[in-house]
Formats: C-alpha cells, structure tokens, sequence
C-alpha cells in the first residue's frame, strides 16, 4: 500500500512544483491589475521567462559576443608591447600594465573597451594613465584610438578580398 502511495504522490508532486514554476504572483491575484495604467497593450512588452527558459538553446550564437572583432584584434595587435592583465572578449574589455612604447621614453598602462558590434569610432574607447596615475596627454590618447581604428580598418579590407 506504501509503494502504491509513492508511486502517485511521487509524480504529483513533481507536477504540481513545475506547474509553480509559472505563476509569478499569488493565487487568485489578478494579473491585469498589475499592469501599467499608461501601457497600450503587448506591443513592446517582453515575454516573461519560464524554468524552461535555462534549458533551451534558443539564442543566437552571433549575438553572445556583443564586439567588433576587427577592434578587437587591432587593439590586441597595436598595444603588443604591453604585458596583458585582463582579456575579456565577452566584455571587450583588455586591461594591459605598463609599458614603454617603441620609440617612446614614458610608460603607460592601457584599459580598452570595445562596446559595440560595430566598427565604428563610438565603440572604442581608450584611457591610458601613467605612472603614478598620472595623466596622459590627451594627444596621445587619440593616436593610439587613431591607429587602433586604422589598423581595424586594414584587417577588414583583408578580409573582403578573400
């Protein structure tokens, strides 16, 4: 009689907890009162997520990483002669430590971001400090985002003629 009992309060029980899985208020609440007196309907509105949500491959593996490969590898391949301390591809976001520029007597230190799947200017941007957290002449922060997107450029023209 015990198996029995276990054999259907077992599986009703499973049911019952991801039937909860989708109720976002209490019983008996009213889901349209909820709502925003000024929102005209569904259009705009997002789609609530479910438990079913985390097993689903639903997204589009393009979109995960939201960065300008181009920027990317040119802001890798332009700033090579500083020792990196953070590459984060799925932030766009490289954190490099101090060095000396080929040609140049000061050191800096560089943090890049790239933020924006576009190649475009408004999607790099570029701080340099140097030593000491001292300021780096605004100049020179331009030439680097300069030759960052040059080169970004280049490698983009490279691969059309593919």
């Amino acid at each position: 009689m015990i198996r029995r009992a276990t054999r259907i309060i077992v599986p009703l029980t499973a049911v019952l907890a991801l039937a909860a899985c989708g109720i976002t208020g209490p019983v008996g609440s009213d889901r349209t009162s909820e709502r925003n007196p000024l929102d005209r309907g569904s259009e705009g509105r997002q789609r609530e997520s479910t438990v079913w949500d985390l097993f689903s491959n639903s997204g589009d593996p393009n979109e995960t990483v939201a960065v300008n490969r181009y920027l990317w590898n040119a802001s890798l391949e332009i700033l090579d002669f500083l020792p990196k301390q953070s590459v984060d591809p799925f932030t766009g976001i490289i954190v490099t430590g101090y060095g000396t520029p080929p040609g140049g007597g000061r050191p800096y230190r560089a943090t890049i971001k790239v933020s924006d799947p576009a190649l475009d200017a408004r999607a790099l941007k570029v701080s340099l400090q140097g030593p000491g957290g001292s300021a780096v002449a605004p100049d020179t922060v331009r030439a680097v985002e300069d030759a960052i997107l040059t080169r970004a450029r280049q490698l983009r023209v490279r691969d059309r003629n593919l």
